[in-house]
């Protein structure tokens, strides 16, 4: 492994950077009160979330770490409507969890009325163990993808918060196949929804992982019924397939990408695409995003080459918030050992890629992967209304960025 000691980019320029006192952040979400501006972030490797002061990003301060229940994994946070949603989702056994049932299991609903003090309203049980990704973008409802007793893999659960201190199920989706205690028979592997489901109108479009890309009609919210689906796996990776499906509002357009999973390039090949959902009962894959190249003078000919994980993870979503961008030309993506990936796709069938950065290495290990020593892993990307973006890493904290106000053509 050859270290990258310095950050390398090209259209982006660094703005600040926070440790989070040692610990690396994850999923992450914003949170305004009057002129000040506020970054809420999960943990990777610690239960819990930490906050910052972001009104101005180039003197960011650090509020407080806020615990989370022991043994569980609290690796999202929703922001609506003064409202907090962050998941509890029961620690695998793989990571050093245990068998059920979990007494902390679920997603709790916080107030922030006072922002660097949070108060719980209330919790949600699955029922089994916990939720992973959910959706909220204000108001009654949550889609939560969650994982209840009897079945094979998460599936939708949408829940009415109107009373946040005893939240209430209303209905529940799922593939058919999953519902192993009713009797259904099983389905394969990483058939599962990744999450979270993204609403826009009286649709839900849902990454089903193997499953592929999922539209749901949620009308009546009480009984959300298919629309359509469109496979994924195969030919790319399979376990999840579809990790993220954005849809655009004033185009008939989702932005979909899978997760790598394995190190070194063995699982299939990752991908980046745009679905057409104009016909939507018959969506299809117009266009695939380019694959990132190596900067200039780096030591390996393609990413695979560097070690960990080479492949797409999270999207920038807006999700309806004013305190976050809302550019539908644009999509930031990033890529674990490619970091922070930035793609034009105002030509939905030419999506074209017009910036990137590359973290340097860690310095210091905060979590068990990757295990193939200490290479950058960008996880999860978020871009406030001003033009700020934030990413963490499975190792470090969060770096601030900005697109450069002159861009230049790619370097050679």
């Amino acid at each position: 492994m050859f270290p990258q000691k310095e950050a390398i980019s090209w259209n982006i320029d660094q703005v600040g950077y926070a440790d989070l006192d040692g610990k690396a952040g994850f999923k992450m979400a914003i949170h305004r009160v009057g002129e000040r501006w506020y970054l809420y972030s999960a943990l990777l490797w610690e239960p819990g979330f930490v906050i910052l002061d972001i009104t101005d990003p180039h003197k960011h301060r650090y509020i407080k770490h806020v615990p989370g229940p022991a043994d569980t994994m609290t690796f999202q946070i929703q922001i609506a409507d003064g409202k907090m949603i962050t998941a509890m989702e029961a620690i695998p056994n793989f990571l050093g969890g245990h068998e059920g049932p979990w007494e902390h299991e679920g997603f709790a609903i916080w107030d922030l009325e006072d922002p660097e003090n949070p108060q719980q309203l209330g919790v949600f049980k699955t029922g089994g163990s916990g939720t992973h990704r959910n959706y909220y973008d204000g108001g009654q409802y949550v889609y939560a993808t969650g994982l209840p007793e009897g079945f094979d893999g998460h599936i939708l659960q949408i829940v009415d918060i109107s009373d946040p201190a005893n939240p209430t199920e209303i209905s529940r989706w799922w593939r058919e196949g999953q519902w192993l205690a009713g009797g259904e028979g099983g389905v394969s592997a990483g058939t599962l929804l990744h999450g979270g489901a993204y609403v826009k109108g009286d649709r839900a479009y849902l990454p089903y992982s193997a499953g592929g890309f999922v539209i749901l009609d949620i009308s009546d919210k009480r009984a959300p019924k298919l629309v359509s689906d469109l496979p994924f796996s195969p030919p790319f990776e399979h376990y999840i397939a579809v990790h993220t499906a954005l849809p655009l509002q004033n185009r008939p357009l989702v932005i979909v990408n899978s997760e790598a999973i394995l190190e070194n390039g063995a699982g299939s090949l990752g991908y980046a695409g745009i679905v057409d959902v104009s016909e939507e009962e018959k969506p299809r894959l117009i266009s695939l995003f380019p694959l990132p190249e190596p900067p200039p003078g780096a030591p390996y000919k393609n990413f695979v080459e560097r070690g960990a994980r080479f492949g797409p993870h999270n999207q920038h979503q807006w999700q309806y918030q004013d305190v976050l961008l809302n550019d539908e030309s644009i999509c930031f993506l990033t890529y674990f050992n490619a970091g922070l990936r930035v793609y034009d796709i105002s030509d939905e069938r030419l999506p074209k890629e017009i910036a990137y950065f590359l973290p340097p290495d860690p310095t210091d290990r905060r979590g068990p992967w990757p295990t193939t020593g200490l290479i950058a892993q960008t996880e999860d990307v978020l871009v406030d209304s001003r033009g700020y973006i934030f990413i963490s890493d499975k190792n470090q904290g969060l770096y601030i960025l900005r697109l450069s106000e002159t861009r230049t053509p790619r370097p050679a």
